[in-house]
């Protein structure tokens, strides 16, 4: 009889683990660390995503990465820029699917936002999102931490500095609220719809100005120091290490490295292998461009060596007859580098 009720307590005590494991609320973050001396940039794409390929072009050019919050309705509408914003390495996370409060919402409503919107996201760029919630209006509640918990994110990314872009502010009024307010471990919230056409126009600058005051750019997940998530794979009968690596489009470098594996030859049916999940499938997109406005002593030629795309492939892209005719204000569509 005691050994009965011994074991009772033992498989309760076992169950309350598990149920406090499931229910984990998610954790509410406003910015990261105050070392190193980092920012995050980040972008809420919403329906219309008007800004996405001038914002591109500005990380691009400053060789940085940012953290994207997108919405399922918004990669169905836009599907073409989301992949453009996955194939430049940049991070994307979960900003629900149809933007609504949170707070008004049962946790299978909030689960179901949040599953669609990771659905869209690998019909379309093939990869799932980091597991990275943002609250649509930055309204949470313990209610919503709870419910986002539940559906299995760990965190929801408020911010520290507002540029309050989408209510159509200038390019200096947005350059200002940024710079004032930097420090270390800073969240940056910017938009990407067309009413935050300030932000296109401040981003340069703004950039430039952080760099010169030292800091460096990472990605969310990399500012919080989030460990590479993965799923498991159970060898197969005839599988190899560098198969897998190419079924799952993941390279075989990175699942030795998680796995610790001494010798990738040795590899058995059954085994279960951690595979990172940043990558579980290839991303495939038609040939990608932004525009060059053409200026007064430009020739095709030079264009060709300023922006280290060869002159054929801008000229084909463009379908121009004679490249000797181009004209200053005439918008040549450039070829995006690999």
């Amino acid at each position: 009889m005691k050994k009965i009720a011994i074991g009772l307590v033992v498989l309760l005590l076992l169950s309350m683990t598990w149920t406090s494991v499931e229910a984990a609320s998610s954790r509410i973050i406003y910015q990261g660390p105050s070392s190193p001396k980092v920012i995050a940039l980040t972008f809420d794409d919403g329906s219309d995503g008007t800004n996405i390929d001038a914002i591109l072009e500005v990380l691009a050019t400053q060789k940085i990465k940012a953290t994207f919050f997108l919405t399922g309705a918004g990669v169905n509408h836009h599907p073409g820029k989301i992949r453009r914003i996955v194939s430049q390495g940049h991070e994307i996370a979960n900003h629900s699917y149809s933007h609504p409060d949170f707070r008004n919402l049962s946790f299978t409503q909030m689960s179901n936002e949040l599953k669609k919107t990771e659905t869209a996201i690998k019909n379309v760029a093939g990869i799932y999102p980091k597991k990275l919630f943002r609250a649509p209006y930055g309204a949470y509640n313990k209610h919503v931490l709870d419910g986002v918990g539940k559906a299995g994110y760990p965190y929801t990314i408020q911010w520290n500095i507002d540029t309050i872009d989408w209510r159509g502010d200038s390019a200096t009024t947005i350059y200002n609220r940024v710079i004032k307010n930097a420090k270390a471990g800073s969240i940056v919230l910017m938009h990407t719809g067309k009413g935050a056409s300030g932000t296109v126009e401040a981003l340069p600058k703004m950039i430039k100005e952080l760099k010169r005051q030292g800091y460096g750019f990472v990605k969310v997940s990399k500012l919080l120091s989030i460990p590479t998530e993965y799923y498991y794979y159970t060898v197969k009968s005839g599988d190899t290490l560098y198969r897998i690596s190419l079924n799952l489009g993941v390279p075989m470098t990175e699942i030795i490295k998680l796995n610790n594996i001494v010798n990738p030859n040795l590899i058995y049916v059954g085994q279960r292998l951690k595979i990172p999940s940043k990558s579980t499938a290839p991303v495939t997109a038609p040939v990608e461009y932004y525009y060059y406005t053409v200026k007064s002593g430009d020739t095709l030629y030079r264009i060709s060596l300023n922006v280290g795309i060869p002159m054929t492939e801008i000229v084909k892209l463009n379908n121009i007859a004679d490249p000797n005719k181009i004209y200053a204000g005439q918008q040549i569509k450039i070829p995006r580098k690999e």
